[in-house]
């Protein structure tokens, strides 16, 4: 007879999941749709500049979650160590968008506005490069762990 799976790491695995999907549909729907539609970039900017402070937070309470849950059940140190990178990215992203926020009302007009060589657009521009590095990391981290479980509850049932 198998062993049933850990309600604690199918719970960590749904935890994954969801903030996988949330943050490739962001990256892949929302932002392109909002600067496909909206009628200037700062607007599509500010609609995404919205969603993303959420959407890392969520990434650092779900990777903090799921290191903890499954601690408890044994996992393994591949998910402790992809759940608490989750949440470092998670975390990074948070804080440098935040710079984000800060650095385009210092401006106090739109990005575009300013000419590409302008050493605050240039800064802007390598802040923005780092967040979505950041959020990389995070997606990546979060498969990482979501195939780490999946391998933990597969040895767990042919045992």
């Amino acid at each position: 007879m198998t062993a049933r799976p850990a309600p604690l790491a199918l719970l960590s695995m749904s935890v994954l999941a969801a903030w996988l999907g949330a943050s490739v549909f962001v990256a892949a729907v929302v932002t392109p749709a909002a600067f496909a539609v909206l009628p200037t970039r700062a607007l599509a900017g500010a609609v995404v500049g919205r969603a993303l402070p959420v959407l890392f937070a969520l990434g650092l309470l779900a990777g903090a979650a799921v290191a903890v849950m499954n601690r408890s059940v044994g996992a393994g140190r591949s998910v402790t160590f992809s759940a608490t990178t989750l949440s470092l990215a998670s975390a990074s992203a948070l804080l440098v968008t935040l710079r984000l926020r800060a650095a385009s009302a210092a401006i106090g007009r739109p990005m575009d506005a300013l000419d590409p060589a302008d050493p605050r657009r240039v800064a802007f521009g390598r802040m923005h490069g780092l967040s979505v590095l950041l959020m990389g990391i995070g997606l990546l981290a979060a498969c990482v762990a979501l195939v780490a479980i999946a391998r933990h509850l597969n040895s767990r049932s042919s045992a």
